[in-house]
């Protein structure tokens, strides 16, 4: 994960605890909490299974058309995309609904096993796995050592209180306001380094409010105690979409960078994987995956294999 300004941070991960967001009321406050436990608030909007693409499914490898099932890889402690169900077992996520979804298009099933972050790209390139699908940003150092399939963006988001009159869009506009992130992440890290940028602006520097969970991040923001929380695009625009009303975001995701589902070198399924996520886009199943997670401002007009980045 890279934490320099105007980055992405999902060249490793900004955190490793899964946490999913719900609500609580009393007659005092409103505690938006995460965890684990609370992965039962999950939503549970039911998606369509789609059709077998012939087109799509002549392009899988043989081998793999024979046994008829693809193995996807991926790190499941990263709500929304991928983390592991209240029953402490069952991988979820919008990057299992996406996988389950192309699979079905090239005529197979999915295998999803829990692999460490690390683990997933030497995991290809040694065969273990046939697909890695675990929020991977797309960079050339690994595209000199996996194939990309282009489908998703992310970047670092801002959400407020749904009341709250506060327009924090970038870093220049969080100068003079409190923020609220999860201790380790890059979002910490350019909130910041913010400060000091901020001060040779001439303005008023933001405040940053460090917390060990982001759990504790989203009660800072929720109380009034933090004007605006500071996390991972998608990330933040899940804790809205969990948050009933209680959350807003607040401007669009920047320092974007694509998302990419890798295959080994060697593999012809990442041509197979490219004409079945088209298949989807014009079916509307991509969509209504992304919007079932709440993410859909995420979504990619056009999918490539190793597209260009730096």
């Amino acid at each position: 994960m890279l934490s320099t300004i105007g980055t992405t941070r999902r060249t490793g991960r900004a955190r490793t605890a899964t946490f999913v967001v719900g609500t609580l009321c009393s007659a005092s406050a409103l505690v938006v909490g995460a965890g684990a436990a609370a992965a039962a608030s999950a939503p549970r909007a039911a998606l369509p299974t789609p059709r077998k693409d012939p087109k799509a499914a002549a392009l899988v490898p043989a081998a793999i058309r024979k046994a008829g099932v693809v193995s996807f890889a991926a790190d499941a402690t990263y709500a929304p995309d991928e983390f592991v169900a209240a029953n402490g077992k069952t991988i979820i996520g919008m990057d299992v609904d996406l996988g389950n979804a192309l699979a079905a298009v090239l005529g197979l099933k999915a295998h999803f096993v829990n692999a460490t972050f690390d683990t997933i790209i030497p995991g290809l390139v040694d065969g273990r796995f046939d697909v890695g699908l675990s929020s991977f940003t797309v960079t050339a150092a690994r595209e000199k050592q996996v194939n990309f399939v282009s489908y998703y963006q992310a970047g670092e988001g801002f959400y407020v209180k749904s009341s709250s009159p506060a327009n924090v869009t970038d870093l220049a506009t969080l100068c003079g306001k409190t923020v609220a992130v999860e201790t380790g992440t890059t979002e910490q890290a350019d909130a910041q380094r913010d400060v000091a940028l901020c001060k040779k602006a001439g303005k008023k520097p933001d405040t940053v409010l460090p917390f060990n969970t982001q759990d504790e991040a989203n009660l800072a923001v929720a109380s009034g105690r933090a004007q605006a929380g500071f996390a991972d695009s998608q990330v933040a625009a899940y804790i809205v979409h969990q948050s009933h009303g209680t959350f807003k975001l607040s401007g669009k995701p920047f320092g974007v960078a694509p998302y990419g589902i890798a295959f080994p070198k060697s593999s012809t399924l990442d041509k197979a994987t490219l004409v079945a996520l088209q298949d989807l886009k014009r079916s509307g199943l991509y969509m209504k995956i992304l919007e079932k997670w709440g993410i859909a401002n995420g979504a990619l007009a056009h999918f490539a294999i190793n597209p260009k980045v730096s």
